[in-house]
């Protein structure tokens, strides 16, 4: 986030970054289809950081950097898809990936009872999906930026709709937890391509509320797959059980395969210019697989196995070979090559405050409707269907802020991930505080989950929009899978470690209303001190960056 002084250009001027109105006798001229590719070096971050707002919030209008592959406003580049088809496309495609990621967890008791599932199999067709979501991501992104991002979204979408009728099909467990590790994979190279695709085809207000759109089917997902999941295994269809959360997603994705290639126009897609089709960095893809199964494999099983000697073990590995990565990506930035992760993306102002915030915002969100979920059902016996619907008015208002907090005064913009993390805080602290009686906390309760969901849309929304405003249209790649993968995280932490807080006070005893609201009471706690630490962590770096400028300037 730090902004420097230096008189120096940067390589590619961003003037232009005003809205559109301002530059009406450019709005004819033909966007071209690459941009040249800047060198990697200090030039290049302080062109950026110099020509942008240097606070916590995004830049006015949204507009990004520079967009090369788009005209000026909201149209997409000359020959490309049609952006409301494309939004429309894309964002489908994730609703069905982020769905699996949590329809699952209430299918998990009829599945188990019809396959004679064990329970390290059972935790296994959980979490296989998300394992190799998570581990394959950054994978993904960079196969996007080297064949064509809506190819890869298709390759993705097929390849996660195929594997969604084989786990309907699966005649057991074995056969169940190989197809979720597939259908995982065809997730991890669909998902990377919705950024990657809007940051392309849209600029200024579009992006905006494009972006609004990307952040409230985010939002939407888990409480989604909650309540889907209990409509489906409460009806039974044709007697199939559980077998119909799956299956699902193969008419919807078999619709979006016969559509998608004429809506988004694929065979003229322009892939990028030499720098964003840089080869794949295969000893960095490497070591970065490594550091991400070292690190979800503990965090997704350790607690269901009493976190075991080899979870600690793994946990430690991955520290170790972070420092790797990191060292092997700049010398082989130094050397001239390609690294899987440009500099260019953690330079840009604003973007290492935003990766941790997002992590935050994630990992909160998971844990909080977790948590939640499990009070509701095995705390106070209430159905799947009636503890989804109670999660409406978090999802609902999560999304419907995501889409309007840009008519806000621009003065605003600023400070609102901030109070969206304040906000959401009181909103933890009250809710813990009113179900702690062990009731069900009557009208109030919705207005504490109402007010959890505004908070964590301000707190998430302004700090994606002002991370993919900063980064240039050449890094667009990178930006995706390095966000969408801090995003993943964050939920595999959120769940791991609230899950965690939550479940070792409620199974300490018989689980009653009583015992089940003190564990909920004390993960909300753990949940606002978290949100008050992400809140928190924009008024340091701003103190860090004032601090470095003085020393700078001395």
């Amino acid at each position: 986030m730090r902004s420097t002084s230096s008189s120096s250009p940067g390589p590619a001027p961003t003037a232009r970054t005003s809205a559109p109105a301002a530059e009406p006798a450019r709005a004819t001229e033909p966007a071209p289809v690459t941009e040249p590719a800047p060198r990697r070096g200090e030039s290049a971050a302080r062109g950026l950081s110099k020509d942008h707002a240097t606070d916590n919030g995004p830049v006015p209008g949204g507009a990004p950097a520079r967009d090369s592959t788009s005209a000026r406003g909201s149209g997409p580049a000359r020959r490309g898809p049609r952006p409301g088809w494309l939004l429309a496309i894309v964002l489908s495609g994730q609703f069905m990936a982020l769905l699996d990621t949590f329809i699952v967890n209430v299918a998990a008791p009829d599945l188990r009872a019809d396959l004679h599932a064990t329970g390290a199999g059972l935790q296994l067709v959980i979490a296989g999906y998300t394992l190799a979501y998570a581990v394959l991501l950054i994978t993904g992104a960079r196969l996007g930026a080297l064949l064509g991002h809506a190819r890869m979204f298709l390759c993705g979408l097929a390849l996660f709709t195929g594997a969604s009728l084989a786990c309907g099909l699966a005649t057991g467990t074995g056969w169940l937890i190989a197809f979720r590790l597939v259908q995982g994979a065809g997730g991890a190279v669909m998902l990377p391509q919705v950024l990657s695709l809007i940051q392309r085809t849209f600029t200024g207000a579009a992006r905006s509320r494009a972006l609004g759109a990307y952040a409230a089917v985010l939002g939407v997902g888990a409480a989604a797959g909650q309540l889907l999941g209990g409509v489906l295994v409460s009806a039974d269809l044709f007697g199939w059980g559980w077998r119909p959360v799956f299956l699902i997603n193969v008419p919807v994705g078999a619709a979006l395969l016969v559509a998608a290639p004429w809506l988004l126009r694929v065979r003229t897609e322009t892939r990028g210019g030499s720098e964003e089709r840089r080869a794949l960095d295969l000893p960095g893809l490497v070591l970065l697989g490594a550091v991400l199964l070292l690190f979800t494999v503990p965090v997704v099983l350790g607690r269901e196995q009493g976190w075991p000697l080899w979870g600690w073990v793994s946990l430690a590995l991955c520290a170790a070979l972070v420092p790797v990565f990191g060292r092997y990506e700049l010398l082989l930035s130094r050397r001239g090559g390609r690294p899987l992760i440009s500099p260019l993306v953690l330079r840009a102002p604003g973007v290492p405050l935003a990766l941790v915030r997002i992590f935050c915002m994630m990992a909160v969100n998971a844990g909080f409707v977790l948590v939640v979920m499990l009070h509701l059902q095995t705390g106070l016996g209430e159905s799947a269907l009636l503890a989804g619907v109670s999660m409406v008015p978090t999802a609902g208002l999560f999304a419907l802020v995501g889409m309007v907090w840009r008519r806000l005064p621009q003065s605003w913009h600023p400070r609102l991930s901030a109070t969206g993390f304040l906000t959401a805080a009181v909103s933890f602290g009250w809710l813990g505080a009113l179900l702690s009686g062990g009731g069900d906390g009557g009208p109030w309760r919705y207005v504490c989950l109402s007010a959890s969901g505004i908070g964590m849309s301000l707190a998430y929304n302004p700090v994606l929009s002002g991370a993919l405003a900063r980064v240039r249209q050449s890094e667009a790649a990178d930006a995706s899978g390095l966000l969408v993968t801090t995003a993943q995280l964050g939920l595999l932490s959120g769940v791991a470690l609230f899950g965690a807080v939550f479940l070792e006070h409620a199974e300490s005893a018989p689980v009653t209303p009583g015992t089940s609201a003190h564990a909920l009471t004390l993960t909300c706690a753990a949940l606002a001190t978290v949100s008050l630490a992400a809140a928190g962590a924009g008024a340091l770096s701003g103190v860090l960056r004032r601090v470095g400028g003085r020393m700078g300037e001395g």
